[in-house]
C-alpha cells in the first residue's frame, strides 16, 4: 500500500466539488491511501466521510511538503505552476490536463466544462472506472445533525457573487412567517449577517456568522429545512448533505457550478454567459435576481 497525493489547495466548495472525482480515484487506486493536499478544515469533513484517508495542510500553490510520492493527481488546476509543485515534492507520476500550448500526455482542458464533470473525465483518463459527477453526497455517521430551521448565508467570497444585504433581508423576513431563520457566514461576514437580521426583524441571536466551526456548520445544514445562498462553498454543503436549497448566480452560470441534478435544488440564474467571477460589485446578472423570485422558489423547494 503506497500514498496518493491529490493537490485541491482551495476553498470549501472546490474540495466539495472534487468529491465524484475523488470517489472515482478510489475506485482506481484500490487500497492505496489517498492523501488530499488542501485546507484542513474541508480535508477534515472529507476524511470523516471516507472520501479520503488523511490531509496535508496546504494553501494555494506555496510549498508542498509531502516527500517523495510514486503518484499524484493535481484536481487543482490546468497547470503549469500547481504541475510544478507535484514534481518538486517528488511525484514521480503527475495525473494532470495538459497546459494549454504544451506537450505531453493527459487529456486536454476544456474551459467549457462542469467542475464536476472536468475532474471526474480526468481520473477516467488515468483509470479504467466508472464516474458519477453527481455523486456529492457526503455520510457522516456519528455526527448527529442539530436541528435548524431556515438557513441563510448571505456572505460570498467575492463582491461579484454577493447579493444585497437588503434582499436577503426582504427574504429573512418573508420566511419567518413559517420557519425559523438563521443567519450564517464566517467571522468577516458578521456585520453583514447581523444587517440582514435586524433590517428583518430578527434577534442578533439569529445569527451565528463567526461563531460556529466547519463542522459545526456542517450539522447545521444536515438539520435545515432549507439552505439559501449565493454561488458559495455553503452552496456545496447543501448539495452534499442532500438539504433542499435555493442557489442563486451571477458572474458563471450553474452549468459549472449548479447543483447535482439529483437532489431537491434549484439554480437561479439570469445571465448570458461567464464574467469575471471575483469582481468587487455584485454582478449584473445576479442583481436580475428579485426577492420575490427567490422567495417562491424557497417556497417551492421546501414544499
Amino acid at each position: 500500500m503506497s500514498d496518493v497525493v491529490v493537490l485541491r489547495a482551495l476553498g470549501l466548495g472546490d474540495a466539495l466539488a472534487a468529491v465524484p472525482a475523488l470517489r472515482a480515484l478510489r475506485r482506481g487506486v484500490g487500497r492505496d491511501r489517498i492523501v488530499l493536499a488542501g485546507p484542513p478544515e474541508p480535508g477534515r469533513l472529507l476524511v470523516a466521510a471516507g472520501v479520503v484517508d488523511a490531509v496535508r495542510a496546504t494553501s494555494g500553490l506555496s510549498r508542498l511538503d509531502v516527500g517523495p510520492v510514486g503518484l499524484a493527481v493535481n484536481l487543482h488546476g490546468r497547470g503549469p505552476e500547481s504541475h510544478r509543485l507535484l514534481r518538486a515534492a517528488g511525484a514521480a507520476e503527475v495525473v494532470a490536463f495538459v497546459p494549454a500550448g504544451a506537450c505531453g500526455e493527459g487529456p486536454t482542458w476544456c474551459d467549457d466544462e462542469p467542475e464536476r464533470d472536468r475532474w471526474c473525465r480526468l481520473v477516467a483518463s488515468r483509470w479504467d472506472v466508472p464516474t458519477d459527477p453527481d455523486d456529492v453526497r457526503l455520510h457522516l455517521p456519528g455526527h448527529p445533525a442539530r436541528a435548524r430551521g431556515v438557513l441563510i448565508h448571505p456572505g460570498a467570497a467575492a463582491g461579484a457573487r454577493r447579493w444585497p444585504v437588503e434582499r436577503w433581508a426582504v427574504v429573512a423576513r418573508a420566511l419567518t412567517e413559517g420557519a425559523d431563520v438563521t443567519i450564517t457566514g464566517t467571522a468577516a461576514e458578521r456585520p453583514a449577517c447581523l444587517d440582514v437580521a435586524a433590517q428583518a426583524g430578527l434577534p442578533r441571536s439569529a445569527v451565528t456568522a463567526g461563531s460556529t466551526t466547519l463542522e459545526q456548520l456542517t450539522d447545521d445544514v444536515r438539520g435545515a429545512t432549507l439552505v439559501l445562498s449565493g454561488d458559495t462553498g455553503v452552496a456545496h454543503l447543501a448539495y452534499a448533505c442532500g438539504t433542499p436549497s435555493v442557489t442563486l448566480f451571477g458572474p458563471t452560470p450553474p452549468r459549472w457550478w449548479g447543483p447535482p441534478a439529483t437532489g431537491p435544488h434549484l439554480a437561479l440564474w439570469h445571465g448570458t454567459g461567464p464574467v469575471d467571477p471575483h469582481g468587487d460589485r455584485p454582478d449584473p446578472a445576479l442583481l436580475r435576481i428579485t426577492p420575490a423570485e427567490v422567495v417562491a422558489a424557497a417556497r417551492a423547494v421546501a414544499a
